[in-house]
């Protein structure tokens, strides 16, 4: 087995494919709040992404075993869906926030304690690895159900890397 096999089998995102992919670049940088980013790799039956999306942005699925499909121009990047993914695979980036060579991810997080606004987190790429310090610019609960999604200035550079926040008291 490769390396990039055992990484995917342990459920980490190696390449774009359906159900993850980027959105066009052109529109992303663009786009106030942000667009929907998300790893879903597998086909199995999940659908609360897109029943849950106030504007269709993720297509409602033919199949409930389908992988997700988003219509970028109707997302708002209210991450409702970040809220209420079960698998934490929905992420919002927003490349119009943040300062010079920066950027805003909105990204799930399930673990104690809680982030602060303003607090510096360290950021997690897939594998747990901390590969920057992030500022927490907003904690919110999307969905009003004390799921919390954590909004965290990132190095533009590593949008693409970081997928949770791991919050280091001192």
């Amino acid at each position: 087995m490769t390396d990039k096999e055992r990484l995917f089998n342990s459920g980490i995102l190696v390449e774009s494919r359906p159900g993850a992919e980027e959105p066009p670049l052109s529109l992303w940088e663009t786009k106030k709040n942000g667009l929907v980013v998300i790893e879903c790799p597998q086909r199995i039956p999940c659908n609360p992404c897109a029943s849950s999306c106030p504007t269709g942005a993720i297509i409602p699925f033919d199949d409930i075993n389908d992988t997700p499909r988003i219509d970028y121009e109707k997302c708002i990047g209210c991450a409702k869906c970040v809220a209420i993914c079960p698998g934490l695979a929905c992420f919002v980036i927003d490349l119009t926030a943040g300062g010079e060579g920066k950027a805003v991810i909105k990204l799930p997080h399930e673990m104690l304690p809680r982030p602060e606004k303003g607090e510096e987190v360290s950021c997690l790429n897939r594998q747990g690895e901390a590969v920057a310090a992030g500022t927490v610019v907003a904690v919110t609960e999307p969905l009003k159900d004390r799921t919390v999604v954590v909004h965290v200035e990132v190095p533009r550079a590593l949008m693409r890397d970081i997928r949770a926040v791991k919050v280091v008291k001192k």
